[in-house]
């Protein structure tokens, strides 16, 4: 196997997926990469991603991800064992069902307008003759996100765009945290006495104290006003007019699957960094990459205008809105969230060679911890056409290329019936959920709200840079986001 011998100091000043980027291009699609006593496989081709993913996922865990995350989020199931995995996946994958997602869409709606009018307040009040405002809309998104989740995962209403409590800081001050140990490879947090030594690890505490309060109160609230029912009756509830169309809801009433509180925890404390993180990153760089392509703006705003009547969205009109979720996934191509996978083979394995690698593919030993780069495998000059550029529409033509050996290409049509393409579509060059059997369960949910954010945004503003783009630097930790925010001058469209 190639052998990346870049220095350590490569990784400092820049994030480090860029590195990995630069590696990918002069070793090839299999590379083992060192830091001192400790070396990864990076992994950035589809016929090998899908080997570790889906042919072979049970050979695998989550590794140095489920060692970081654990602390935050328990068994969640992120981090959780493959035991732990199997039990919780059959319970929470039922939650995110047709009915519940449609009921979702008016959670969307409501949490979007809030922005909306926020955006509109500001206007109101600016110094600017009432024209535009200037506002960081990254800190817009990740308020818009946080109130999503609250309302569609908890029953509980953060309202986070328009005020502050201590429960939302103590949520940014997880989400922080999360965003830290992700970067830091070293696990000093686990050592002895550090919880009450390090200033940032004690605030840690305290805001998980917080959020484990706020949610053991929402448990025990769901708990008692239980409504115990088999799954089939569960999901076809009219969620419209249900008072609690929360997730926590259908886990609590679904018969046979009791569970104590702590895995109930676990799970929604899950859900609420997951989904967060993803959604606010996913708004963030889509507006961007708008913002720098006003044609592909105002081709967006058209599509809106010709479906929306009104500020309310329903399903069927999301399915009309096709160059609005093409511009999603291609967001999500070009900043995926997160731009890495982490994953430990628990036994030994032979990986596939993948595109010009080693024919007799690579053999690894139990114990190889790999990165699989996301950001590599949607960027690949070998698998995509103009693979830096913002191109929403390439998703909506099939491409072939017959002498990439075990690739089938791209192809619409392979997954009838999905309302954004996938990793299925894409045979796994395309991964912004991951794949296999330990895909993300809520990517459903996480496009459908961008999707509604973002046409309710375009439908009323016209958003531009307030900067060149080029100050609109990146870092990563979990996402991709910004460094100082995403200023943007949003005017009223007229």
């Amino acid at each position: 196997m190639p052998v990346a011998e870049g220095a350590v100091t490569d990784l400092f000043g820049r994030p480090l997926f860029f590195s990995l980027y630069d590696w990918f291009l002069e070793h090839g699609s299999v590379y083992k990469l060192a830091f001192g006593p400790k070396a990864f496989v990076v992994v950035s081709d589809p016929i090998v991603a899908r080997h570790i993913l889906r042919e072979n996922a049970f050979c695998y865990d989550k590794g140095v991800l489920a060692e970081i995350l654990k602390p935050i989020m328990g068994k969640g199931l992120i981090p959780a064992d493959l035991d732990t995995w199997k039990q919780r996946r059959k319970v929470i994958t039922p939650g995110f069902h047709a009915l519940f997602i449609e009921a979702m869409v008016g959670v969307f709606t409501k949490c979007s307008e809030r922005t909306i009018f926020k955006l509109e307040e500001l206007i109101e009040r600016g110094e600017h003759g009432e024209k535009y405002t200037i506002v960081d809309l990254e800190a817009e998104f990740s308020n818009l996100a946080l109130d999503i989740i609250g309302l569609g995962v908890f029953n509980f209403d953060f309202d986070s765009v328009t005020k502050e409590s201590p429960v939302i800081k103590a949520v940014y001050g997880t989400l922080f945290e999360a965003e830290h140990r992700s970067t830091f490879y070293i696990p000093y947090w686990n050592l002895p006495l550090t919880r009450w030594i390090v200033p940032r690890q004690r605030k840690f505490h305290s805001d998980l104290k917080v959020i484990n309060d706020c949610l053991d109160s929402l448990i025990k609230n769901a708990k008692e006003t239980r409504q115990e029912a088999d799954v089939e009756k569960l999901q076809q509830r009219d969620y419209s007019s249900l008072k609690d169309a929360s997730l926590l809801r259908f886990l609590v009433d679904m018969r046979g699957a009791d569970v104590d509180d702590r895995q109930l925890r676990d799970d929604l404390m899950t859900m609420l960094i997951a989904g967060h993180e993803t959604t606010a990153a996913v708004l963030t760089w889509s507006v961007f990459l708008l913002a720098q392509n006003p044609s592909k703006m105002r081709k967006a705003q058209a599509e809106v205008d010709s479906v929306l009547s009104n500020e309310t969205i329903n399903v069927d009109q999301l399915k009309k809105l096709e160059y609005i979720r093409l511009i999603i996934v291609e967001a999500l191509r070009l900043y995926p969230q997160p731009p890495l996978l982490i994953r430990r083979a628990l036994r030994p394995d032979k990986l596939p060679g993948g595109y010009n690698g080693a024919k007799e593919g690579y053999e690894i030993p139990a114990g190889t911890d790999i990165f699989l780069s996301i950001y590599n495998l949607h960027r690949s000059p070998y698998f995509w056409d103009r693979p830096d550029e913002f191109e929403p529409e390439r998703f909506s033509v099939p491409k072939k290329d017959e002498s990439i050996e075990g690739w089938a290409g791209f192809d619409p049509d392979r997954s009838p019936g999905a309302m954004y393409p996938n990793e299925i579509i894409a045979d796994f060059a395309f991964l912004p959920f991951g794949g296999g059997p330990r895909k993300c369960v809520g990517d459903q949910f996480a496009l459908l709200e961008s999707t509604v954010a973002l046409a309710l945004l375009l439908q009323k503003f016209n958003v531009e840079l307030r900067g060149s783009p080029d100050e609109v630097e990146m870092v990563t930790g979990a996402t991709i986001h910004t460094k100082s925010g995403l200023w943007c001058r949003v005017r009223r469209r007229t």
